[in-house]
């Protein structure tokens, strides 16, 4: 007997969305402060975040996938 899918599919929709996060925050903040260099001093901190949601993200999307027996 094999249980719910649901918590799968629950992790995997909240990884694509900490990708989509991801992006979207890097995205908007170079069309508003015009930095689209990762490694600006000034900028570090934010790019840190971009960089750690795409990161758990990409982690879960790969921990969440279906193993075939």
């Amino acid at each position: 007997m094999e249980g719910s899918d649901f918590p799968r599919k629950a992790k995997m929709v909240i990884s694509i969305l900490l990708i989509i996060a991801g992006f979207a925050m890097y995205w908007t903040w170079g069309l508003i402060y015009g930095s689209w260099n990762i490694l600006e001093k000034e900028f570090i901190g934010v790019y840190s975040i971009v960089v750690v949601l795409i990161v758990f993200g990409v982690l879960g999307l790969l921990l969440s996938r279906k193993q075939e027996h």
